[in-house]
């Protein structure tokens, strides 16, 4: 019987994307090398998966905890948690404005994602440009660093003065992927005129500090420029399902998105799909998972598959 294991989210660490998994154990991902897995079906006894059982997709809970009752989740959810679970993770969030007391420095960032694709954001000081790699920003630069209401204010400031959201759907930027210019100056472009734009505004926070204009580039990270990039993609996973399986060899990896080509064509699988679910090794399996065309921006060839 083929052990399973449950995987606990694609992360990004200083030399590239890595899945980890419940139980403590790492799987680097390297562009090149083939990434291959099936879902399991029916119970098992499984080393690193907590209990769960095979064929049923279960909530991963909150905040560090299992889910109390061990509640299913649907294949397409990409949070992986229950309604409560979902509730608590995000009571106790950045992002939910209820840590309103936290100490530590925050800064402000604009981040680019393609052709007229930008958001602005706040992320810990202490985490670096991690947020920006996990959220697949192709390019970014800070605008200022200071104490997070500080930083959520000014983050406001530029929704309401320049129209600038914060938040973009990943559909949209898998959308422009194949559309990114080619050099690293023609993707700063759009950021660069915003960044202009928002220090000239007045009602910043005093206690925030202004950085200059320095676009930090990933799209040579990714696999998105140069002569190794990939060929485009053509669909992505629409969900996982008991018994189905996909396979192929990593050509590009953006924030959960790994871009695997496969006997189909390249697919698209967000990881997120991917946690709460029992997986097996399955190399050389045919791709048998639910897929759906991927929609393209404006002026990108749609592809067949």
């Amino acid at each position: 019987m083929a052990q399973a294991w449950k995987c606990a989210g694609l992360r990004w660490a200083a030399d590239g994307p890595v899945l980890s998994w419940v139980g403590g154990r790492r799987s680097a991902l390297v562009r090149g090398k083939r990434v291959a897995f099936g879902v399991a079906e029916g119970a098992k006894g499984t080393e690193g998966a907590e209990g769960a059982e095979g064929g049923v997709r279960i909530c991963v809970g909150a905040r560090g905890h299992a889910c109390p009752v061990r509640a299913g989740v649907p294949g397409r959810s990409t949070g992986a948690r229950c309604e409560e679970c979902a509730r608590l993770d995000r009571a106790h969030s950045v992002a939910a404005d209820t840590m309103a007391d936290d100490p530590r420095p925050y800064r402000v960032y604009l981040a680019w994602f393609g052709p007229g694709l930008v958001k602005v954001g706040i992320t810990a000081y202490e985490r670096g440009a991690a947020r920006l790699l996990e959220q697949g920003a192709v390019c970014f630069s800070w605008l200022g660093c200071g104490p997070l209401m500080a930083a959520r204010r000014t983050e406001e400031l530029l929704r309401a003065a320049l129209g600038v959201p914060d938040r973009v759907p990943y559909a949209h930027k898998r959308a422009v992927r194949d559309a990114l210019p080619g050099s690293a100056a023609e993707r700063a472009a759009e950021i660069a005129g915003l960044h202009v734009r928002a220090v000239a505004l007045g009602g910043w926070p005093q206690s925030l500090t202004p950085a200059p204009f320095d676009a930090v580039d990933h799209a040579g990270v990714f696999g998105l420029e140069g002569a190794e990039r990939g060929p485009a993609a053509v669909a992505e996973v629409a969900e996982l399902v008991a018994g189905g399986a996909i396979g192929g060899e990593l050509v590009a990896a953006a924030g959960p998105d790994l871009h695997l080509a496969t006997e189909r064509g390249v697919v698209v699988l967000d990881t997120r799909l991917m946690t709460g679910w029992e997986l097996v090794s399955a190399e050389g399996a045919p791709c048998t998972v639910p897929l759906r065309e991927l929609k393209r921006a404006a002026g990108v060839q749609d592809g067949l598959f």
